[in-house]
């Protein structure tokens, strides 16, 4: 028993140096305890003021692999990549159901293969029809002339006979001219009703192509060297928070959707979503550095290529800066974590606090000034700040000041004070 209160008594010992050790360390650096509250002292020095965001890495100049346009209905996939496999220009990335359009070519296949048999029955009634009435005009020519050597007799033939013969030479030509009227329109006729095959013919050839093509679009095949991104499938699922599983064999996918991307691996970017306030503070061509959080000890260089427009509700104000990556390496891929530092500049010989010393109310940026009567508020001017670091203006190098709001400490412990005297606690 004694021995059991002896090593209670030594923990509970260890534990109090513990605390006592570290508090400093854990209130900053500079700082201490004073009555249970954390202080530091004013700094003066160089102050660096850095804007760091996460963000995720994506290869600039995206081949977006789309569902082709054919006929607007939602296609069925039939192959797809895996999700980070490397694929070189020219492979198969995407593969959609081709049932329906090759349904389609043989029935266009069809068609024109009936239309050329159309034509070639059409020629050859043209042709017969055409030769049939150009005897019959050869055969009426001969009538004619016979007819008008008949009537070189009429003048020592009875006037009966002469008046037949002038009868049948009128009867000769408005046969012949007949037949050359025919014949005129024989040929017309043929050939609109070849013409009407050859349209026929026509059609059923841009049929068959049309389909041909929505065959050949069905596949989809990268143009560049990369890594294959299959993106979310939100077919049906578009309620706000939902996690969207990937695209899969299988799944139906709306004309127009984008299935797959597959990023340009020579020209990488990272975006990332940045605070209002610090828009004025960043341009284009500024220089970032992005830390792959993947490759530890690993991080590229960077410049700021585009600066998106500020969105997001009042309380979460923000914009995309996409950053364009000067420097990649061979281990990158797509969607991995960055984190983003951009440098937005410094100032010399600055007044700073850490940034959990300075309190806001009501417009008032104010710290508490340790005192021998205890802590006493004082208004200050903020000048910048960062992350950990205030600068401001109003203090002099060295003053201590409270890393925690002095009167919200007292009372949260009198509160533990209270509940301590409680009986059975």
């Amino acid at each position: 028993m004694i021995r059991t209160a002896v090593l209670v008594i030594v923990i509970l010992g260890a534990g109090i140096w513990t605390a006592r050790r570290w508090a400093p360390a854990v209130a900053g650096p500079g700082a201490r305890i004073s009555s249970g509250i954390p202080v530091t002292a004013v700094k003066r020095g160089t102050v660096t003021f850095t804007i760091v965001a996460q963000g995720d890495l994506q290869g600039g100049n995206t081949q977006i692999l789309q569902t082709p346009m054919t006929g607007g209905q939602p296609v069925t996939i039939t192959f797809l990549r895996q999700n980070g496999e490397f694929v070189q220009p020219g492979d198969e990335v995407v593969k959609f159901d081709t049932t329906e359009q090759e349904f389609r070519l043989r029935e266009a296949e069809a068609d024109l293969a009936e239309a050329e048999q159309q034509i070639i029955q059409a020629t050859s009634e043209a042709e017969a029809k055409e030769e049939e009435t150009r005897c019959d005009l050869i055969k009426a020519e001969g009538e004619l002339k016979v007819a008008e050597v008949e009537m070189r007799r009429n003048e020592i033939v009875a006037k009966l006979i002469a008046h037949e013969n002038e009868l049948a030479l009128e009867a000769a030509r408005q046969k012949r001219t007949k037949l050359a009227k025919d014949l005129k329109n024989r040929l017309e006729t043929g050939r609109s009703g070849i013409e009407m095959q050859q349209a026929a013919r026509a059609k059923a050839e841009v049929k068959a192509k049309t389909a041909r093509s929505n065959i050949e679009a069905m596949t989809l095949r990268a143009k560049a060297k990369g890594y294959v991104a299959i993106q979310p499938n939100d077919e049906g699922n578009l309620r706000w928070g939902m996690y969207l599983p990937p695209y899969q064999v299988g799944d139906i996918a709306r004309p127009g959707k984008g299935v797959a991307q597959i990023p340009d691996m020579s020209s990488w970017e990272a975006t990332a979503r940045i605070g209002e306030l610090d828009r004025g503070h960043i341009s284009e061509g500024q220089l970032a550095e992005i830390a792959v959080v993947a490759l530890p000890g690993k991080s590229v260089r960077g410049k700021i290529k585009t600066i998106g427009g500020t969105a997001g509700p009042p309380w979460d104000r923000h914009f995309d800066c996409r950053v364009a990556v000067q420097n990649p390496i061979v281990e990158l891929r797509p969607g991995m974590t960055v984190e983003l530092r951009i440098i937005t500049g410094g100032i010399d010989d600055a007044i700073w606090i850490p940034a959990q010393a300075l309190f806001d109310a009501e417009g008032r940026k104010y710290v508490f000034v340790q005192s021998a009567s205890g802590f006493n508020p004082k208004d200050v001017e903020l000048v910048r700040r960062n992350e950990s670091q205030v600068v401001v203006k109003g203090l002099e190098a060295g003053t201590m000041v409270a890393l925690a709001n002095p009167d919200q400490t007292t009372r949260k412990q009198q509160r533990g004070g209270a509940l301590q005297a409680l009986p059975g606690k």
